[in-house]
């Protein structure tokens, strides 16, 4: 209550305050945010001045904020651009590691929708949903270094028409890497850190070359090593970019490249357990420690101590048992060329052609017991005789089932200790998903000059063919070395078997056109439409063996769905009140193609059944929204240094046609069933939004900046959903209340989306003396609930950082730049769950915790 009072008068004081640009940052201002003009090309956009605090953005007909380059350094030096726009209205973006590197728990929710409903670009290519085990994309942070990104940009309400995604239902987060430096220079910065962290960075400038120095180039390179904080896990790898300019006065050609290649070991989350009212809970599930750290590399000490003979991890842990490690290992390459042709005064077109390969693998050893459903299935001989209550149970390798008559005891041991044998001998067994992603694309777009009018016409293409691949590996007692997080189980070893493999090939075509009409100097006008049409076939040449996955009847369902929509408009409009003020509105239609991916997900590719893929074929929706956005903001000076810029935002979405994926056998990585299962497509109807972004930058001479941004949110289901075995279900149109499952019938009715927060607050304070810098941050970031029904939540969190900076006299060491630089995150060393992992509508959910206080020492220089 303390916290959302706070929230209020924050906002209050926004508004009153003439109320609000989502603030840009600059030397003595915080991470805050600049409207972005989407008419700008790309290369602009990465041209941000370090020292504008607020870029008006006078044509922005949408709620578009900024942060800088120098800005995203100041909140740690190498963080991820998405962990970057935490601090802007709005946005909640959480990872369970300081530098926002890891994907597996990442989360990040804008106005309501979550990650993979958002379009992310990079230089304007698309980045794909943002998925863990991404079919169609990468991450920014493995798409760009993050020392060379020149900005990131977030449209929360709505993205520009001509941004490349099929997924951007709720907004974009735009990335701009920087274009070469005019000057011939070098660039170099090393952090080094709490757990063993180190960065090395480095870039090379050529400075203008050529026939009227027309040419620019930088190759950079980075490499990164930091140990997990709650086990000897090491998250790194290498990162290389270059990046060549010709720009004269019939155009400029971009040529860019982008090799990366990483692991990260992974976090496990607590799975929580909370009875119905009047129900209890097993001890097991009351077991809920607040961390679960990896054994690795303590091999012995895992499979003696932890594991029983037969694999089985400790009955008293429950699903909350140990893994002996996971990771995630990724590798792309990733390169565009663009030209910008000037054909007239008036007439520009631009062009991009690009290609993205990506090969990785997520991994996960852990005890043979939990994994045993599937691999029984694949490796005993005896078991298409079995009866079903025969077949060993979860945790249960060697255990005779209680209403097994089919066997004995002795029987049942010996059975299970052969899996043991057959699986390496050491108790243990390794999963592993595999991925490839081959996509090939071109932008093309053309903008005319016509005075009052700005139109601009194009379309976006991409090819994209993808494969993934469930893999099973032994972890051999005799050879332990070859089971690390470091290596791929692949590159060492045949699997014990392929589970099931699925391709996908997906067609994406988008077209567009807009007209911005200056109807009078002070009204400017933005209209127009765009298309999206995706043909996606997927595929399974190796299906699992029944018995195997959970919730499949037959072969996992394989076929074609092509959705077409080609109408989905924009209208919105500026309006000058005073030379200080504007007025702006915008509403949008957008949709969410079908996610293609064939290991999982929310797709109807993994619907368990090929008559729930046909029916959801023929009666199935995609995700529609309607977007209806207006705010004011000012950028006014009082004299003497004293400037105060703001915004006020209100935002109202009808989201039509809401997918939920409920898998049949929840958990995973994040903990529970590692096995994993087909899911429930359910469309539970419509989701309404109704929220307010405010945020204001004071800015005292170049001495004090204070930001805040408040944002409150509330999202409601509009209806209950019913779920059905046969892997489709629908919304039922009722609204019975409560938190308990009637007759099948979930109450989400009334229900705030969960994992989102209807109230956050960010304030980023900084004081500029001399060569000196000091910048704290705050996040808040309110309940949220944990479960469909709201039947279960996590407490709200506060969180501080610290930056303090020095920079050295450049005639000390003889440099054109030298900063010395002290980060803290989670000061106070605040405990509590981050990401929330959720697939049930009662009773328990997962939840990583909170990366402890950590500090990191930079030092950056310039020749």
């Amino acid at each position: 209550m303390v916290r959302s009072q706070i929230s209020l008068i924050a906002l209050a004081f926004a508004s009153l305050a003439a109320g609000a640009v989502q603030a840009a940052p600059t030397d003595a201002a915080p991470a805050a945010a600049a409207p972005a003009d989407p008419a700008a090309p790309a290369d602009a956009a990465g041209d941000a001045d370090e020292g504008t605090i607020i870029v008006t953005g006078a044509k922005t007909t949408r709620s578009a904020t900024a942060i800088s380059q120098a800005e995203i350094q100041k909140i740690l030096p190498g963080v991820s651009p998405l962990k970057a726009i935490q601090t802007l209205p709005g946005v909640l973006y959480i990872t369970a590691d300081p530098w926002g590197y890891n994907e597996q728990n990442a989360q990040i929710f804008i106005h309501g929708f979550a990650a993979n409903q958002l379009g992310y670009t990079m230089d304007g290519l698309p980045l794909g949903d943002q998925s863990y085990g991404n079919y169609n994309g990468l991450s920014p942070q493995r798409a760009v270094i993050s020392e060379n990104v020149a900005r990131v940009v977030v449209a929360a309400g709505a993205g520009d028409l001509a941004t490349a995604s099929n997924s951007n239902l709720g907004g974009t987060v735009e990335t701009f890497s920087s274009d070469p430096l005019a000057q011939m220079g070098l660039q170099a910065a090393q952090t080094v850190g709490s757990y063993s962290a180190s960065r090395s960075f480095l870039r090379v400038d050529s400075g203008n070359f050529g026939p009227g120095g027309a040419n620019s180039l930088y190759l950079s390179g980075v490499r990164q090593r930091a140990r997990a904080w709650d086990f000897n896990g090491k998250q790194g790898g290498w990162q290389a970019n270059a990046k060549f300019v010709h720009d004269d006065s019939a155009g400029k050609l971009t040529l860019y490249f982008d090799y990366n290649d990483f692991t990260q070991p992974n976090e496990d989350a607590t799975v929580f357990f909370r009875p119905l009212p009047g129900g209890t809970a097993s001890p097991a599930q009351l077991y809920t420690p607040y961390t679960k750290p990896f054994f690795y590399p303590d091999f012995n000490t895992y499979r003696t101590s932890y594991l029983n003979p037969l694999g089985n991890s400790p009955s008293a842990q429950g699903g909350n048992y140990r893994n002996y490690y996971s990771d995630a290992q990724r590798t792309d390459y990733l390169g565009y060329a663009r030209y910008d042709a000037h054909l007239s005064s008036n007439v520009t077109w631009s062009t991009t052609g690009y290609y993205h390969h990506n090969d990785g693998a997520g991994v996960v050893a852990g005890p043979l017991g939990q994994s045993i459903t599937t691999a029984q299935a694949y490796l005993d001989p005896n078991y298409g005789t079995l009866p079903s209550n025969c077949r060993f149970g979860a945790n249960g390798n060697g255990v005779r089932p209680s209403a097994c008559t089919g066997l004995t005891d002795a029987q049942a041991a010996a059975s299970g200790a052969a899996l043991v044998a057959a699986t390496g001998g050491s108790g243990l067994i390794t999963r592993t998903t595999e991925y490839r992603i081959s996509r090939y694309g071109v932008i093309s777009a053309m903008k005319l000059d016509l005075g009052a009018h700005q139109i601009e016409f194009g379309g976006w293409y991409e090819h994209n063919s993808t494969t993934q691949w469930r893999r099973w590996y032994a972890v051999d007692v005799n050879n332990p070395g070859d089971s690390t997080p470091y290596i791929r189980p692949r590159d060492v070893q045949n699997p014990l078997f392929t589970q099931y493999q699925g391709d996908a090939t997906i067609k994406q075509l988008q077209l567009h056109i807009q007209d911005s009409w200056r109807v009078t100097p002070k009204l400017l006008i933005q209209g127009g439409f765009k298309t999206s049409a995706q043909w996606a076939d997927g595929r399974f040449p190796v299906q699992p063996k029944l018995g195997s996955l959970s919730g499949l009847t037959g072969g996992l369902p394989q076929g074609t769905i092509n959705t077409k929509r080609w109408f989905l408009p924009a209208i919105g409009a500026t309006y000058d009140v005073t030379g200080s003020e504007q007025l702006y509105f915008n509403i949008q239609k957008n949709l969410r193609q079908y996610q293609a991916y064939l290991a999982g997900g929310g797709g109807p590719w993994f619907t368990g059944s090929q008559a729930a893929f046909d029916a959801f074929k023929s009666e199935g929706k995609p995700e529609t929204s309607w977007t209806y956005e207006g705010g004011l903001r000012s950028n006014r000076s009082f004299g003497n240094g004293v400037n105060l810029q703001a915004q006020i935002n209100y935002y109202h979405v009808v989201f039509n046609n809401r997918l939920l994926a409920i898998s049949t056998n929840p958990g995973g990585i994040a903990g529970g069933s590692i096995t994993g299962g087909t899911s429930i497509l359910v469309n539970v109807g419509d989701v309404h939004t109704d929220g307010v972004d405010a945020a204001f930058t004071l800015k005292l001479g170049r001495a004090v900046s204070l930001y805040n941004a408040t944002s409150y949110n509330l999202s409601k289901y509009q209806s209950d959903y019913t779920s059905a075995a046969s892997g489709i279900g629908a919304a039922t149109g009722t609204c019975i209340g409560g938190k308990l499952v009637v007759g099948g019938v979930v109450p989400t009715c009334g229900k705030q989306l969960p994992g989102t927060p209807k109230w956050m607050n960010k304030t980023v304070a900084t004081l500029n003396v001399g060569p000196f810098e000091a910048q704290a941050i705050g996040v808040f970031v309110g309940r949220r609930y944990a479960t469909f029904s709201n039947d279960t939540s996590v407490p709200s969190y506060f969180l501080t950082s610290l930056r303090i900076a020095a920079q050295i006299p450049s005639d000390w060491l003889h440099l054109r730049k030298a900063e010395l630089a002290l980060n803290v995150t989670n000061l106070t060393d605040k405990k509590g769950w981050s990401s929330l992992s959720i697939g049930s509508a009662t009773n328990n959910y997962s939840a990583y915790p909170i990366a402890p206080r950590q500090w990191f020492l930079t030092l950056s220089i310039g020749l």
